[in-house]
């Protein structure tokens, strides 16, 4: 059981995974039917479905809240990743690929790891106003503190021998990072690709906590507003479901590119 290369038939997996998720709806729903919690805490899992339905589609209304506000928190999860990949990419590589410039730029960006960018927010509001750009900014510096180190990292882990190899066929040392240690190190950034956007979601309720009209974390605050306790659950698992998905995706797209990393 205690090893970590042993591989695991796909049916257990699955039946693994769900036998937890059952194991947790079946503790919140024993917990709520006892009235061990009452409802303004923890809603019951069927409150919470009916809210789905609810949110779901508003015949009154004549459209999806829910649909509505997953839209657009998906769009700023999204506009925010490209930046994220286009900036914080390149200038791992680069920090990877020279010491000089890693320890010119590692106490800029390495802090950060540790520290509370939410605490930020108040500064982007003063610089950046209470708009989009403001909300698609926090979530950009939220994720890219963490994927430009795990970029770094990933050039510098990769054995100097692809680098001297390339050399001594008459590479600059531009080319040998560029065609023998950047391939050799595109699954762990990938590995950081898919890490940053995962953070982005857990700071989607914060950037929609400002001003935001539409999205799942006004959604969320919205309802903890009026009480709403079930709406406000849906509203979380629905992020968390979100999350997984992307995840889902991501993976299985590294997989394709480098299936010889997921054979290894």
């Amino acid at each position: 059981m205690w090893n970590p290369y042993l591989p695991i038939p796909p049916r257990t997996r699955k039946l693994l995974g769900f036998s937890s998720v059952a194991t947790v709806l079946l503790i919140w729903a024993v917990v709520t039917g006892l009235a061990l919690v009452g409802p303004a805490k923890l809603p019951s899992p069927w409150a919470a479905a009916k809210a789905f339905l609810y949110l779901a589609w508003d015949p009154e209304r004549g459209h999806s809240l829910l649909l509505d506000a997953t839209l657009w928190s998906v769009g700023r999860v999204a506009a925010a990743g490209v930046l994220v990949v286009l900036i914080g990419v390149p200038l791992g590589v680069l920090m990877g690929a020279s010491p000089y410039l890693n320890a010119l730029l590692s106490p800029l960006v390495d802090p950060f790891r540790s520290a509370p960018i939410v605490a930020l927010l108040p500064v982007l509001v003063m610089w950046l106003g209470i708009g989009e750009l403001m909300k698609i900014v926090f979530l950009f510096l939220g994720a890219v503190v963490y994927l430009i180190p795990m970029v770094r990292d990933a050039i510098v882990a990769v054995p100097n021998t692809y680098w001297l190899s390339v050399r001594d066929i008459g590479a600059t040392p531009w080319e040998a990072v560029r065609h023998a240690v950047l391939p050799m190190a595109m699954p762990r950034i990938a590995d950081g690709v898919i890490v940053s956007v995962s953070v982005m979601w857990t700071y989607i309720t914060v950037a929609e906590y400002v001003n935001a009209k539409q999205g799942l974390g006004h959604l969320i605050q919205s309802a903890r507003r009026f009480s709403a306790m079930d709406q406000v659950f849906v509203g979380i698992l629905v992020i968390i479901a979100l999350a997984l998905l992307t995840y889902a995706l991501m993976s299985a797209l590294k997989r394709k590119l480098y299936p010889w990393e997921a054979a290894v």
